[in-house]
């Protein structure tokens, strides 16, 4: 179920592009990635969501923690390369990440370990995170895959959705472009380093 609504969503968000800019959907990624589909004049890249020949999944990340994962995580990072979606829902603005390519899969499952590792030590039920919405984490709860909202350190503070299948129907695709890149930019952090930027300060003097 979580496949196919989080495909429709991926369809929905592409139409909003080419109704609204008359284009695909635009990414600040600098690296090349399965998803692309082209670079506008500003550098940028174009990408429509590409579905993956072979599923890939998280049983090394469930085998290093002995921890059962909810299903719905591989439903929304195992089946596409796509660049992250943009959206409005009833309890905000956010960004639902995808996985662009395979060093962001592999920086995915690094810190997915991390964030695990530090609800243990925090004594904090599981939780997996799957976006942003301002400066807090949306998280799945691993026990329901029910989707929450969570400030970094503290336990979901606010239910925002009954499943993924939920919140994707309830997402409204946004359509912004991003800035170009200026003259001498800094490295565009990738999704795994963005990830870990979100995450560090939880884990102090460990991976980055």
């Amino acid at each position: 179920m979580s496949v196919e609504a989080l495909d429709a969503f991926h369809q929905r968000y592409f139409t909003s592009w080419q109704q609204a800019l008359g284009q695909h959907p635009v990414s600040d990624k600098p690296e090349s990635g399965p998803a692309e589909t082209g670079r506008d004049a500003e550098g940028r890249a174009l990408w429509q969501a590409r579905r993956r020949e072979t599923v890939a999944g998280f049983d090394n990340v469930a085998q290093a923690l002995e921890l059962t994962l909810h299903p719905a995580l591989t439903d929304l990072y195992g089946h596409f390369y796509a660049g992250n979606l943009y959206f409005e829902a009833p309890f905000g603005r956010g960004e639902l990440l995808q996985v662009w390519c395979d060093e962001d899969f592999q920086f995915l499952q690094e810190n997915l370990i991390g964030h695990l590792l530090m609800k243990q030590k925090l004594k904090q039920a599981p939780t997996l995170f799957i976006g942003v919405v301002e400066e807090r984490m949306l998280v799945l709860n691993n026990d329901d895959g029910s989707v929450w909202l969570e400030l970094p350190g503290e336990a979901p503070s606010e239910q925002v959705a009954d499943s993924l299948a939920a919140l994707l129907a309830m997402m409204a695709p946004v359509t912004q472009l991003p800035e170009p890149p200026a003259a001498a930019p800094a490295p565009t952090p990738s999704f795994g380093e963005r990830v870990k930027t979100m995450l560090g300060h939880l884990w102090p003097g460990g991976r980055r």
